[in-house]
């Protein structure tokens, strides 16, 4: 550990490790033509197809923690690119579902290969993706993905 990060705080920590990984994973995409959040996209796209889901943006935007509104504009720009399909909802016309093409699935696999290949680098510090310290950071991170975050209510327990 740097002697700049011993004392760095756990939030500086977080923000800086996921500014590393999309960083990393945008410069490993790109020969692909994606950047990092399309990759997001889409690879959640081809998981949840594989399990023989066809999400709405909404569904994806869940899943991905990206904004409604930015998943609609990535979607269309992949949908212009023919690597997803967007079809309305038969039983929500306002709604909007998502599947990859053939060529989105197979642009996809090779990216989640080069990503796979950047998570392998990351984690072996801890031991590799199959290591015991990996599987707790991993049950850590979902435990803080899980914790409930409102500005409001931090600003409320300052005041008290």
């Amino acid at each position: 550990m740097s002697s700049a990060t011993e004392r760095a705080t756990a939030g500086f920590l977080v923000w800086r490790l996921s500014m590393k990984w999309r960083v990393a994973v945008d410069r490993a995409v790109a020969p692909l033509g994606m950047t990092h959040a399309q990759y997001a996209l889409m690879a959640s796209l081809y998981g949840m197809g594989r399990s023989g889901l066809r999400p709405s943006q909404r569904e994806l935007a869940d899943r991905t923690g990206l904004e409604p509104l930015y998943v609609s504009k990535l979607a269309r720009a992949l949908e212009s690119a023919g690597l997803v399909a967007r079809t309305r909802d038969p039983s929500d016309p306002r709604a909007m579902q998502l599947s990859l093409t053939e060529q989105g699935r197979d642009v996809t696999r090779r990216a989640i290969q080069v990503v796979q290949g950047l998570l392998d680098q990351l984690l072996e510090p801890l031991g590799g993706q199959d290591s015991p310290r990996t599987r707790q950071f991993t049950r850590e991170l979902a435990i803080l993905l899980d914790a409930p975050l409102d500005p409001y209510t931090a600003n409320d327990k300052e005041q008290s």
